[in-house]
């Protein structure tokens, strides 16, 4: 046992860090580089355009993959019920 080892204490020492304000300043930082004109729910329709147009004209094997997947609940259910839809 070294000597460095005798200055160690006995139970570990309680260590709290409070990020709250750095978070707020990355928020502001994050909400700044959006820009004043994003649109969080046009974001969102863009968004659920392209999934409809991935799962769209699927062949017959990949439309077998793609209900296997949902039954798995890996993905969810697209449209009404055919991923084409």
């Amino acid at each position: 046992m070294s000597t460095s080892d005798a200055a160690l204490p006995a139970e570990p020492a309680d260590f709290v860090v409070d990020l709250a304000g750095h978070e707020m300043t990355r928020r502001a930082h994050v909400m700044e580089a959006l820009g004043a004109d994003w649109d969080p729910v046009e974001m969102v329709r863009g968004e659920e355009e392209a999934y409809d147009m991935l799962y769209s004209g699927l062949d017959e094997e990949q439309q077998r993959i793609y209900d296997s997947l949902v039954a798995a609940g890996v993905l969810p259910r697209r449209g009404g019920g055919d991923a084409s839809a």
